[in-house]
């Protein structure tokens, strides 16, 4: 399999491109990631240097691997964090330019905007940006429960009213949505959930709710679920292999008491999942 990852890059911490890339590679897919910043690290610490990448060179780059004659060969295209509002038509340029080449590719969109806790963090054109244009043209998207509201006009929080927001969203045009960070006011105390739904059904997830902010944690469980899906066509597969990994590196992270991602430390739950979590289905 072979993935062209368009998203952020930091030189030091794991978010975007820096945090998709070795997870992926690590259960065997070939990544070409594109980066659309080049940043010394991630926002959230409030200072960082670096720049935004123009996106008539992201296309340039983009452009340069189609001329290597690859984009045949490409499976996924998998886009994240959107600095600026350029980027959004070269994504969607590039999904063009891949399925013209490989119509069996598909295109999975994490539409990063914001949280429940932070609310939005992106430009305010951002959101628009992803709602109106880029959405409507992913075959996967996997907002958390704050994105997945915004970008129907709902408040999802029960079950029932998530997945008739997830409903609004395929409408919308992606065929499998994965909702991540889903807190139901009648879960069970000190648990958080993730929801898969496709054609063929809904499945949701339970962990522990490990209390503390992990950046970069969205970006992993977008590329393997993206990967995993891709893999074997399966929403739930995809879920239990995805979620397995990822509370297995975030366990990991917390124990450590560092703030950035022990992305490389936990490369063993990627390529071995322990599928300790089992998806209940709920459609």
């Amino acid at each position: 399999m072979k993935i062209l990852s368009i998203q952020s890059a930091v030189a030091y911490g794991h978010v975007g491109n820096s945090a998709a890339v070795f997870p992926l590679q690590r259960i065997g897919v070939e990544v070409l990631p594109v980066n659309t910043v080049n940043f010394s690290n991630h926002t959230g610490y409030g200072a960082w240097r670096g720049s935004l990448i123009a996106p008539e060179d992201v296309h340039d780059v983009i452009l340069g691997i189609e001329e290597r004659g690859v984009l045949p060969q490409i499976d996924v295209v998998l886009s994240g964090y959107q600095g600026g509002t350029g980027i959004g038509d070269v994504i969607v340029d590039a999904v063009q330019r891949v399925k013209a080449a490989n119509p069996s590719a598909i295109y999975a969109c994490d539409p990063v905007m914001g949280n429940a806790k932070s609310g939005c963090f992106v430009a305010p054109e951002i959101p628009h940006l992803l709602r109106d244009r880029v959405v409507p043209v992913a075959d996967i998207i996997t907002p958390n429960q704050f994105e997945l509201g915004f970008l129907t006009g709902t408040e999802p929080s029960t079950l029932d009213s998530t997945l008739a927001s997830v409903d609004i969203a395929r409408a919308m045009g992606p065929g499998t949505v994965l909702v991540t960070s889903v807190e139901r006011p009648d879960r069970e105390p000190g648990t958080i959930e993730m929801l898969a739904v496709d054609a063929a059904g809904a499945w949701i997830v339970q962990t522990p709710h490990l209390p503390f902010k992990a950046n970069g944690s969205g970006d992993v469980t977008a590329a393997l679920f993206s990967a995993h899906y891709r893999a074997t066509g399966d929403a739930a597969v995809a879920l239990e292999r995805t979620v397995s990994s990822v509370f297995d590196l975030l366990e990991l992270t917390y124990q450590s008491g560092e703030r950035e991602l022990q992305l490389v430390q936990a490369q063993e739950s990627y390529a071995h999942p322990r599928m300790q979590f089992t998806a209940q289905r709920v459609r």
